[in-house]
């Protein structure tokens, strides 16, 4: 059967090619898709030409093959109905609607351990922005916000939101959020930051709090810019965290190491969401994070991060749009209705 699937083609170009998608083998099952989301952060680092080329595109999917070099196929936020199944597959899957880590194409065949289903009372729209919220789970994981402290989020993109939303509900002394768009500021407030700042000013909240040691005692880094990392130093106290959410591609961050760093015995933790937390592994199963993800999707307001829906036939539209990032553009789904 012809398809069509989205392949990034070269720095800033993407087209809609035809591909051939068999039957579904004895264990897969086959696709249609409704909606997929596009990755401000991954995605834009590979459609503008900054993922390295030379490592796997991601060793965690099944979905995703090959390294990040052009062209390829790249995604992994899809919402679809099973629409056949194969020999050894249970008929209930079909008509179920999945939430599928799969790159954008129209009709795909997978196997059931790529796919969740996605649950009756969230939407499609919701659905689509389930690995954004797996994302922000797996931050709050490895940060281990504790009752009281003091927390700063630098980057109020999508995935920053959805951290922020899940920080809100922990009884914390203060949520910060550093941001330099007005509009993401604004959602940030929506979103429970306690307060929301500019750069530049990230400090201001934490230069003198009584007797208590002075700096955050956890900082998020999401901004998607290496020079961010800097200031996440400034902003954290002694014996603090930061938690590196972002991910810089081939671009180089220049850290400042020579001023309180070492004395201030300040921890920077890699946080990933293809993995678990090795000291986490022993009580904490991907499909146990599924779940806590699912939860705290439910107390995220989707249609307040999703700013646009573009046909999937004008996706070179869409990245263009996020590649420019107007004031008001957060989230881009892809339609395939």
């Amino acid at each position: 059967m012809t398809e069509r699937a989205l392949v990034f083609t070269d720095e800033r170009e993407v087209s809609i090619k035809t591909t051939e998608t068999a039957d579904p083998a004895a264990d897969q099952v086959a696709v249609d898709a409704h909606l997929s989301a596009i990755s401000s952060g991954t995605e834009l680092l590979v459609y503008r030409g900054q993922a390295p080329s030379g490592i796997t595109a991601d060793s965690s999917l099944k979905t995703i093959n090959g390294d990040l070099s052009f062209p390829l196929q790249y995604g992994y936020s899809l919402v679809g109905s099973v629409v056949d199944v194969g020999d050894d597959v249970d008929d209930a899957w079909v008509d179920r609607e999945v939430i599928a880590f799969h790159p954008h194409q129209t009709r795909f065949n997978a196997t059931t351990d790529c796919l969740i289903p996605l649950p009756p009372d969230l939407e499609r729209r919701a659905g689509a922005l389930f690995p954004s919220a797996e994302t922000a789970t797996n931050f709050l994981l490895d940060g281990a916000p504790k009752v009281g402290e003091r927390v700063v989020v630098f980057g109020a993109g999508v995935i920053g939101l959805c951290t922020i939303r899940l920080l809100a509900e922990f009884p914390l002394d203060s949520l910060v959020v550093v941001e330099p768009r007005a509009s993401r500021r604004d959602l940030a407030r929506e979103f429970g930051a306690d307060k929301v700042v500019p750069p530049g000013e990230a400090d201001a909240p934490f230069e003198s709090v009584d007797d208590d040691p002075v700096g955050a005692d956890l900082v998020y880094e999401l901004s998607g810019r290496p020079d961010t990392l800097n200031d996440a130093i400034d902003v954290v106290g002694y014996d603090g965290r930061i938690v590196v959410g972002s991910w810089y591609g081939s671009k180089r961050s220049a850290l400042r190491l020579g001023g309180s760093f070492h004395r201030d015995r300040i921890d920077v933790i890699s946080s990933q969401v293809s993995t678990i937390d090795p000291t986490l592994r022993g009580r904490w199963s991907k499909d146990r994070r599924t779940g806590t993800a699912l939860d705290g999707l439910r107390t995220i307001d989707h249609e307040a991060l999703i700013t646009d829906e573009i046909p999937f036939e004008r996706a070179e539209d869409a990245y263009e749009r996020l590649d420019d990032a107007p004031e008001g553009t957060v989230q881009v789904l892809l339609s395939y209705e």
